[in-house]
């Protein structure tokens, strides 16, 4: 089981069904905030709907193929992060995360990306980790800009949330960039 005391106030452990009312939950009172940039929080309409994404990342995380993990400050669930499938062929995977809008700006998403990256490289042997991150979202750009990742070019129109195409930008860091922890 993944878990990971990142400081005295945050942990992250890999989501568990058990977690689904307080996914939903968090989601549904932020839903208006988040699904700015997120094009799954409309989809996301009732706990057995979080409950089944906790289930599908939970197999990824079983076959080896990513990990999910729930994001929790002061024992409360604050948000997700997580990759996409890891391309074994390639080495390489895009991270994703959310945080809900009362958890930010106290870094917990800088450090648990901080993380992630690390077991990511060092346990997953992946050689490449992507954040793409909408144009406009400030506060999801300055975590790969925190963390010393490079800006490798906009993808135009490449995502659609809130009824609009959004630009993303890509960053990346490699195995041999990422400082020795």
């Amino acid at each position: 089981m993944f878990c990971a005391m990142l400081r005295p106030d945050v942990e992250l452990r890999l989501l568990e069904e058990r977690h689904a009312a307080a996914v939903f939950s968090l989601i549904d009172q932020d839903r208006a905030y988040l699904r700015q940039w997120l094009p799954w929080v409309d989809s996301t309409e009732t706990e057995d709907d979080s409950a089944a994404f906790i289930r599908s990342a939970l197999e990824q995380f079983a076959s080896g193929e990513g990990i999910t993990a729930g994001v929790w400050h002061e024992r409360r669930f604050a948000g997700v992060i997580g990759t996409h499938r890891i391309n074994r062929l390639y080495r390489k995977v895009e991270l994703g995360y959310w945080l809900g809008e009362s958890f930010q700006g106290n870094g917990i998403m800088t450090d648990s990306a901080r993380a992630m990256v690390t077991h990511l490289f060092d346990e997953r042997a992946v050689n490449r980790v992507e954040i793409c991150c909408a144009v406009g979202n400030h506060k999801s750009i300055a975590i790969p800009r925190r963390l010393g990742f490079t800006l490798e070019g906009t993808l135009r129109e490449a995502e659609f949330s809130s009824g609009q195409h959004h630009d993303l930008m890509v960053f990346a860091m490699l195995r041999r960039e990422w400082p020795v922890s």
